[in-house]
């Protein structure tokens, strides 16, 4: 393809798999054997190849991304050049160039995304997000806005019990919220531990796991796309006490968030209430 998509969601997917491709290419070229250097090639060679296209095919938008500079400060409006510019943007791309960084860097591991979010201040909805895509470069997919997946369908588990199905949630593998082991226990949850916070939104948005509660650490860029993308799928997004999702904030961290189910949003919110939100 000469140039990409101009309809910003299709452009967002095109995006993705760009940078899907490179990485797969490079995880075939470098192999496994330094995972450090690895995990390094990988996210710049992502960032570069985005910020690059970005520059080309939209350089009039803003760009939050995980590999910028300076990125993880808590900006104020006088503080610096680029985030006075994020801030006052009125479209702002969320980029995280390769989410799950020890996933790609071990072979055989499909769990890690690539994230391309578009957020713009006309927006409608609280979040302020209007197109995103998430690529899933080692499952060979990219799941989007501009063909949102259908609502996951609530499929028979071999767990179930009594005629009642088991809940199954997306888990962190290494830094799970202290307080999710006595909340799945309180709703008859199976965790189910998993990488990037991308692939395990979008094991929600599949249907593979039922919900996915993250508390105690993520930025704007871990969870733009992936939230973009499962509320155009039609499931629920929030903090973990039940208030709405922000983007484009002048400090960029964002440390916990639910994503489940519609069905599911009350009951999970109610035992958060109690046990972590």
């Amino acid at each position: 393809m000469s140039s990409p998509p101009m309809v910003d969601a299709e452009f967002a997917r095109w995006l993705a798999a760009r940078a899907g491709e490179a990485l797969v290419g490079l995880r075939a070229e470098l192999g496994f054997d330094d995972p450090a250097a690895l995990k390094s090639a990988g996210d710049k060679v992502s960032h570069d190849l985005i910020r690059a296209e970005l520059a080309r095919w939209r350089p009039g938008d803003a760009v939050l991304s995980e590999e910028d500079e300076g990125s993880r400060r808590a900006f104020s409006a006088d503080g610096d050049a680029g985030a006075v510019s994020r801030l006052t943007a009125d479209r702002v791309w969320i980029i995280d160039p390769l989410d799950g960084t020890r996933e790609f860097s071990e072979q055989g591991r499909t769990d890690w995304a690539v994230h391309v979010a578009l957020w713009a201040r006309t927006a409608p909805s609280a979040h302020g997000l209007v197109a995103g895509a998430v690529g899933l470069p080692a499952q060979h997919r990219v799941l989007a806005t501009d063909r949102p997946p259908a609502y996951p369908p609530l499929t028979p588990d071999a767990a179930t019990a009594g005629g009642v199905r088991r809940l199954r949630l997306a888990a962190s593998r290494s830094r799970p919220p202290a307080f999710l082991a006595d909340l799945a226990e309180e709703v008859g949850a199976e965790l189910v531990p998993m990488g990037s916070a991308g692939a395990k939104i979008a094991a929600v948005v599949t249907g593979a796991v039922d919900g996915y509660v993250h508390a105690g650490g993520q930025y704007e860029w871990d969870s733009a796309a992936p939230v973009a993308v499962a509320t155009a799928t039609g499931l629920h997004a929030s903090r973990i006490d039940g208030s709405a999702l922000k983007y484009n904030e002048a400090d960029p961290r964002l440390p916990d968030l639910l994503v489940c189910r519609k069905d599911l949003a009350s009951r999970l919110l109610a035992a958060l209430h109690r046990h972590g939100g």
